[in-house]
């Protein structure tokens, strides 16, 4: 048996938390016996291991098991923690019986008070970027988060727990801020980056005006697998609440134009059958703005790096289409 990593609990206090968790909900009525331990090669913000165990009945389950273990990267109020990430599942999730993996629960350590989030491991899936036909796989991507902003934005107008995070204009304005800041060096190669920063408030309120919903936050292919023609997001501790163009914007980053287009077109149909609003596109470049503004304002060393040049050509044909250059 292999434990992937020092930052996980020991073999015994994880059967312990296991137990505790799967027989709150009825998974099994005595102790959870671990069969394997293995590491989680899909790298995300918070550690995680395989572990396959068998339940007091003689059934066997793969589960995906997820840490805080000491770990933190709020990014500026983007990102939550595995705890938040353990209330998603619970509260938004969960209830829309969608085909994101199975939520078996969470354990909080009260010493630490960390949380190790307990999720079905997802055997022979792939990122969609990664699949066979990897158009396919997006036009369903696309599909699959219009329906979840359609529903949540309904869901919002009545009784969805409100412990998500908001985002609001000072929320987009500090990324614009920081990107801008930590774009110093290159000012003068960019001399229309000013400019646009300054009509910051005009994306902002295209951001602003349109019904929200409950949006992913991080839903590009990396944190969306693919198994058997179905699609699966993963990692939804950034999950917030704002415009549903967002996800769509990161999504289709960088993709060739024609998938792009096809991605948008599926996601209009999923999200409004009957018509997008008129404003849907501005609503798009406004959202394709602030992805760019969010990563460029996340790290100086990351704004200042040359393999992160090309967001700033982003930027700048986003701004000029929007009119804003």
């Amino acid at each position: 048996m292999h434990t992937s990593s020092s930052h996980f609990p020991d073999h015994q206090t994880l059967s312990a938390r296991l137990t505790s968790v799967l027989s709150i909900k009825g998974y099994t009525a005595g102790q959870v016996t671990i069969l394997d331990r293995q590491p989680n090669i899909d790298l995300s913000t918070f550690p995680s291991e395989i572990v396959t165990c068998q339940l007091d009945e003689g059934g066997e389950l793969r589960l995906l098991c997820k840490y805080e273990a000491g770990h933190s990267h709020t990014v500026y109020g983007h990102r939550g923690n595995v705890a938040y990430e353990a209330e998603v599942y619970r509260h938004v999730l969960q209830p829309l019986r969608t085909s994101t993996p199975t939520f078996y629960g969470a354990h909080t350590d009260m010493t630490k008070g960390e949380t190790l989030l307990i999720l079905e491991y997802l055997d022979n899936s792939l990122h969609v970027h990664r699949t066979p036909e990897p158009a396919v796989a997006m036009s369903q991507a696309a599909r699959w988060i219009g329906r979840f902003h359609a529903e949540n934005e309904a869901r919002l107008s009545s009784a969805l727990p409100m412990f998500l995070n908001t985002y609001d204009a000072e929320y987009y304005l500090g990324w614009v801020r920081r990107a801008l800041l930590f774009a110093e060096p290159w000012h003068t190669c960019f001399p229309w980056l000013a400019s646009l920063c300054e009509r910051s408030e005009e994306f902002v309120a295209a951001l602003l005006a349109p019904p929200p919903t409950v949006i992913h936050s991080e839903y590009y292919p990396l944190n969306i697998l693919f198994r058997n023609g179905i699609v699966h997001p993963v990692d939804w501790e950034s999950a917030a609440i704002a415009a549903g163009e967002i996800d769509l914007a990161s999504l289709t980053e960088r993709w060739p134009a024609e998938i792009a287009r096809e991605c948008e077109l599926e996601y209009q149909l999923a999200r409004w059958p009957a018509g997008a609003p008129a404003n849907f596109e501005r609503t798009l470049g406004a959202a394709q703005l602030y992805w760019s503004f969010r990563w460029l304002g996340d790290q100086p060393d990351w704004t200042t790096s040359e393999s992160n040049r090309w967001r700033f050509e982003r930027l700048r044909s986003v701004g000029e289409r929007l009119r804003l250059i």
